[in-house]
Formats: structure tokens, C-alpha cells, sequence
């Protein structure tokens, strides 16, 4: 005696789409104010002190992005 396996078949919900929330004054701050700083020092200023650094260094590459930093703290009074 065989015994007959019930078949179900359902059918898949439809996704709900997702829906993009839009950018609404109330919940978006833009940031257009320059920034001011303690001592207004130019990008060619650090980089001169990056490249002697650098030199400083004995040329070893892979620090760049310290160096800049560095100078950038040295020349803005900001030494640590």
C-alpha cells in the first residue's frame, strides 16, 4: 500500500522595493565654512619642511604621509 505524499505548492511573496529616503534640509548639515587654523601656513611651506624631513630621514620612502603630518604640526605650533 503506497501512501500518495501530499504536494503543496505556495506561491512567493512579492519583495516590498526599498525606498530611498531624500536628503531634506532638516537632516543634512553642509560644511562650507573655510577651516581656520592657529597659524595660516601654506601648502608650499609644508611640503619644503616635508621634503627636508624626508631628507632628514636618510630618504626612506613609505613615510610620506608622516612627514607631511609632521611638518604640518611643526609649522602650526602644534609639536607632539
Amino acid at each position: 500500500m503506497a501512501e500518495k505524499a501530499k504536494t503543496t505548492t505556495t506561491t512567493a511573496k512579492p519583495r516590498k522595493t526599498a525606498t530611498k529616503k531624500a536628503a531634506t534640509p532638516s537632516n543634512v548639515t553642509e560644511i562650507n565654512a573655510p577651516r581656520e587654523t592657529k597659524a595660516s601656513v601654506s601648502r608650499d611651506e609644508i611640503a619644503a619642511l616635508a621634503h627636508k624631513l624626508w631628507l632628514e630621514r636618510g630618504r626612506q620612502h613609505g613615510q610620506d604621509a608622516d612627514d607631511w603630518l609632521r611638518a604640518e604640526q611643526v609649522l602650526r605650533g602644534k609639536a607632539s
